[in-house]
């Protein structure tokens, strides 16, 4: 069977929007699975709804890549969005059309191409995402390297080239997940300036005419499908093939921290994108860690000791879900310093997406480094609402219990894998983590609940503080482990509601 390119798709008879010509807006950084379910469908969706008419160039972060395969599609991969909208289901196919061409700067020619894109009067935006290991200053880096090894170095070379051709100044939206991500980039880019000797007049460039974004992206992207023969079924369908086909969750958010200009300039809200420009993002990062990310950690601990192995099954489940709608209502969003609505909204599609009918995500990969997780994802929500309502919240409180549950369940062994327990249905699992945190709890594993409670929460290696200070909070927890360790997580669940 052929594969995708602007031929194939007119001869397999698809209706759906494409343009195919138009100038080339957007530098960007990565060519992967999520930019490609993420950033390229907002410009795609843009060229189509607000008439932005543009086109993405994509940049090989790497020296080894998708490039040659993105080029000889001519930049076309089908997108499916699928999941839950408001409760009912979605399986939703586009055909992408925003790539123009991917480059790679490590073959011949190609750090050439990026530097005579960077000249274009076309160009407006610089868009990234390099992985958390991305944005770093390396100062190996040179500004002769034909690429530099580091991503904001390869920046600078190219805000340098675009400098000295006279060209405005661009617009840099970071996607990395790291705090502050553009904010890191720019430190970064004017270490840079400093290391290289650069001038006044590139330094004044970088920091006034150029506009550094730090995002907050949000889309769970699987990627590509695994499954030989549901490829075979859709290759049919759609009569071609295409290795570039790329899949993501329906739900999708971008929170740009930037001027209020940028939000018109941006044609995302004209397009009718779940995107806003904001001041400051660290309210959003918040909500997302503390209702998306906070959920899961809430509830899969116990979900797993109660017998469940995937997400999805947990909210069929209704002491489970309602253990985790009771956690979010009552005992998060209290906390958090939004408009209600929107934190309900997002609260409400948080069940939504944690019952996607395409995604099995399974509860022990959302297990690992659970202390580090409960300590940034609940603990702050928990202690907010002691401090705001003057009394224990017990679904937090009960999470926490289910969090020593997990790590002292049946301990048989501790191996270079990890710490090893057994769950009351009789097989066993690899607890992993910090080291010292798995050795803590092999060392443990003979202690009663109040005896594994109190050692828990006076180790300040894992908590930053002493729990115990927490009024009542030490023996409401045991109590909590103790009904676990003799009647299940799911009847410490239940009694929460």
């Amino acid at each position: 069977m052929e594969k995708l390119n602007y031929e194939v798709l007119r001869k397999s008879g698809y209706d759906g929007y494409i343009l195919e010509n138009a100038p080339e807006k957007v530098l960007q950084f990565g060519e992967g699975n999520f930019l490609r379910a993420f950033v390229n469908y907002w410009f795609d969706v843009s060229n189509e709804k607000a008439g932005w008419n543009g086109k993405c160039v994509l940049v090989q972060p790497i020296a080894q890549g998708l490039t040659e395969l993105i080029n000889a599609q001519q930049g076309l991969y089908t997108l499916y969005l699928r999941g839950r909208e408001n409760g009912e289901r979605v399986d939703r196919k586009r055909v992408i059309s925003c790539v123009s061409r991917a480059i790679n700067p490590y073959a011949e020619g190609g750090y050439d191409a990026v530097m005579e894109l960077a000249k274009s009067p076309d160009l407006e935006y610089v868009v990234s995402n390099t992985t958390e290991a991305g944005i770093v200053y390396d100062p190996a880096c040179q500004k002769d390297d034909k690429p530099a090894s580091s991503f904001p170095a390869k920046l600078t070379q190219v805000l340098l080239t675009r400098f000295e051709a006279g060209q405005s100044g661009l617009v840099i939206l970071s996607c990395e997940l790291i705090d502050n991500n553009g904010k890191e980039l720019l430190k970064c880019v004017n270490q840079y300036i400093d290391q290289w000797g650069l001038s006044d007049a590139f330094r004044k460039y970088v920091n006034e005419d150029c506009t550094f974004c730090s995002t907050l992206v949000d889309r769970i992207v699987p990627g590509r499908i695994r499954d030989p023969k549901e490829v075979a079924e859709l290759e049919a369908k759609h009569g071609y093939s295409d290795p570039l086909l790329d899949v993501g969750e329906v739900f999708g958010v971008w929170n740009i921290e930037g001027p209020a200009w940028l939000e018109d300039k941006l044609p995302f809200k004209k397009a009718g994108l779940n995107c806003i420009v904001v001041p400051d993002v660290t309210p959003y990062k918040k909500r997302k860690v503390r209702i998306l990310n906070g959920a899961h950690t809430g509830f899969v601990l116990g979900a797993y000791l109660a017998g469940f192995d995937i997400v999805r099954d947990c909210m069929q489940d209704e002491t489970v879900l309602g253990y985790m709608n009771k956690m979010l209502y009552e005992e998060v969003i209290p906390t958090l310093p939004l408009d209600k609505d929107d934190l309900m909204n997002f609260a409400s599609a948080v069940q939504d997406r944690f019952n996607n009918p395409f995604i099995n995500h399974e509860l022990m990969s959302i297990s690992l480094n659970s202390t580090s997780k409960w300590r940034a994802r609940n603990m702050p929500s928990f202690l907010e609402y002691v401090e705001k309502e003057g009394k224990l919240p017990p679904c937090l409180t009960t999470s926490f219990a289910a969090y020593m549950a997990f790590f002292s369940s049946d301990i048989q062994e501790l191996n270079d894998k990890g710490l090893v327990c057994r769950r009351p249905k009789g097989d066993t699992y690899v607890c992993s983590d910090d080291r010292f945190v798995l050795e803590f709890y092999y060392e443990h594993r003979n202690d009663d609940a109040a005896a594994l409670t109190h050692a828990v929460m006076t180790d300040q290696r894992m908590w930053g503080q002493d729990l115990t200070q927490v009024p009542g909070f030490e023996k409401a927890a045991a109590e909590a482990l103790e009904l676990i360790r003799t009647q299940g997580a799911k009847a410490a669940y239940a009694k929460c509601l």
